[in-house]
């Protein structure tokens, strides 16, 4: 009976003498091709994404257009509605017993109350305007002022 790792034939072992190395000269300038090459790419490859990077922009810009158009849209729709929500309630109030000028004051009360809500909403997130964690950073890399100093007129 023959054992399997018997049978199994081995690929001879190249020797390296059979290939001719390339001279020192030949490998540096291989060498060099390839680093060429590679900086090629890396620059083409930096085209193309400044490329893409401005056609997003370009996108978003035109984008941001519409959106601002249509959040006027918006904005002139929702006042009309909400004008007429409040003729609506002036009259229910009115037809409740109220006088036209409680009416009146109760709708301006309310709208009053709903603009206060909303500013003060408003106000809570313009506060991430101010690039307060980019402030810090600059500050403790030393760049820029903190709001303690006083700024050197120049």
């Amino acid at each position: 009976m023959t054992d399997i790792r018997d049978s199994e034939q081995t690929a001879p072992a190249t020797d390296g003498d059979d290939a001719a190395a390339p001279s020192l000269e030949e490998s540096l300038r291989q060498f060099g091709a390839a680093g060429r090459e590679s900086l090629m790419a890396a620059f083409g490859t930096g085209r193309a994404f400044r490329r893409l990077l401005l056609a997003d922009i370009a996108l978003a810009r035109a984008g941001l257009g519409h959106a601002c158009a249509w959040a006027c849209v918006a904005a002139v729709f929702g006042c009309t509605s909400w004008l007429l929500l409040m003729a609506v309630f002036v009259l229910v109030l009115q037809s409740l017993g109220l006088s036209w000028l409680t009416s009146m004051l109760s709708a301006a009360l309310l709208s009053l109350s709903v603009t206060v809500l909303a500013a003060w909403k408003a106000s809570r997130y313009l506060r991430y305007v101010r690039l307060d964690a980019t402030r810090r950073q600059l500050a403790k890399w030393g760049v820029g002022f903190d709001d303690d100093e006083p700024k050197v007129a120049s």
